[in-house]
């Protein structure tokens, strides 16, 4: 709440005909390189592949970017998930998205956690994969 306004997270824009649409939430805003990247901009993009059936991009640290962008992707039935299918996803994103906004790592995931109501535990996505990735 601030000053009797609550304030949800939620980023969006206003087209010119008045019309709302919701981006993200700002908690999931990724700043790489002082570029706003909104994860469900990318998420959209690799849904397009018939390999994939889910997916959660998180913003992690990076030394030279501030956050970079990684997608966790949990294959489609019958995919064959490995490099060659990461590479393919990867160059899927590429005439798709502006440079700075494609993912910098692509992982598979057998499955990604979901809260009690079937939505996308983000939390829990970038918390397991930066425990996976402790220095």
């Amino acid at each position: 709440m601030r000053d009797d306004y609550y304030t949800p997270g939620d980023l969006g824009h206003l087209d010119e005909d008045g019309w709302l649409y919701m981006s993200d939430r700002r908690t999931d805003l990724i700043i790489s390189g002082g570029v706003n990247v909104y994860p469900a901009e990318i998420e959209s993009v690799l849904l397009q592949h018939p390999a994939v059936a889910d997916v959660a991009v998180i913003g992690v640290p990076d030394d030279d970017w501030g956050q970079c962008a990684v997608a966790l992707v949990e294959p489609a039935e019958g995919a064959d998930p490995g490099e060659g299918l990461a590479a393919e996803l990867l160059a899927h994103c590429g005439p798709r998205l502006a440079k700075l906004k494609n993912p910098r790592r692509l992982e598979f995931r057998e499955s990604l956690p979901r809260t009690p109501s079937g939505k996308l535990s983000r939390r829990r996505v970038r918390e397991a994969y930066l425990r996976g990735h402790a220095d």
